[in-house]
């Protein structure tokens, strides 16, 4: 059967590069787009829709027979602080839409983003377990482990297929960053090619887990194509790339811009970030798919400085 793909949230940071994945992956006219506003530059089929809309919502998947539905629309962590409750609406009403009008149609997949801020201060700070206990910091934070417990409830109960990630923070070339608290891992390079000096809102020692966004975009795929056997997680699988702080990534920018220079002005992010793990133990996700990511610092700082340039 051929699949036809719908994605929420395709405007933002992993949704416009993930979009395009799938169009290589599926074809062009087999991959629906939606997001709040249109976006210019995609090309295909693309809807305007609010998730929080549930007849829009399945108005499409039954107009272009949707088969598999990737779930990216949802407020991230640092402005989700600035508007708590708007957040914790959005980010769960756009979930159970998605589950219910996947559940009601007969969807084959689902796939469903979480993050590292499901981890709250109580989780050890160094190779966060797979089942650490969840006490996060943040509205975000919360609305991705209510997701996690409502994904797990729809493949128990009604056999939905759901398959998730917890991602790192996110780093890519293709789009400016979209309000997380791991942002600053992208900004820095826009600062560092058009010779601006860098103001980071973290601390220099502030250890993060990062991914970069190929890796991430090919953990996504690999998930949803492993046999469904073979998936033990039905909450959201741990999943690392790399762990580094803003000075060690000021350092690397510094090789090929010299004249970099960088302060810090720790804000609010960095009550948030001090909750979160250095590092994450992905031991399940390399276990069940042979997850194992590509890039380092040195190579997705390289990465990110040539493409951006």
């Amino acid at each position: 059967m051929q699949e036809k793909i719908l994605i929420t949230g395709a405007g933002g940071q992993l949704g416009s590069v993930l979009t395009m994945k799938l169009q290589e992956k599926f074809g062009v006219d087999h991959v629906i787009a939606t997001d709040l506003y249109p976006k210019v530059g995609f090309s295909g089929h693309f809807e305007t829709l609010d998730a929080t809309d549930y007849q829009k919502l399945e108005s499409i998947v039954i107009k272009y027979s949707i088969t598999q539905i990737y779930h990216l629309a949802a407020i991230l962590s640092a402005n989700g602080e600035k508007t708590p409750v708007k957040t914790w609406d959005l980010n769960m009403k756009t979930l159970i839409n998605v589950l219910e009008v996947s559940r009601i149609q007969g969807l084959n997949k689902v796939f469903y983003p979480s993050s590292i801020a499901v981890f709250g201060a109580n989780a050890p700070k160094d190779n966060t377990s797979q089942d650490q206990f969840l006490l996060p910091s943040t509205v975000y934070g919360m609305s991705k482990v209510a997701g996690e417990n409502w994904v797990n409830y729809y493949y128990t109960k009604y056999g939905l297929d759901v398959r998730s990630l917890r991602y790192p923070g996110v780093i890519g070339y293709e789009t400016l960053p979209g309000g997380g608290t791991t942002d600053y891992a992208v900004d820095i390079f826009h600062k560092a090619i058009h010779n601006k000096p860098f103001q980071c809102f973290l601390s220099a020692s502030a250890q993060l887990p990062m991914i970069y966004m190929e890796d991430a975009i090919r953990a996504t795929l690999e998930l949803m194509e492993t046999p469904k056997q073979n998936i033990t997680i039905r909450s959201s699988y741990n999943i690392a790339g790399m762990s580094f702080t803003p000075n060690q990534l000021f350092l690397m920018i510094r090789k090929t811009y010299p004249k970099f220079t960088i302060t810090y002005h720790p804000d609010f992010r960095q009550e948030i970030a001090d909750t979160w793990p250095n590092s994450i133990d992905d031991s399940f996700a390399v276990r069940d798919w042979s997850w194992s990511p590509k890039y380092d610092l040195e190579s997705m700082t390289e990465s990110m400085i040539k493409n951006l340039k």
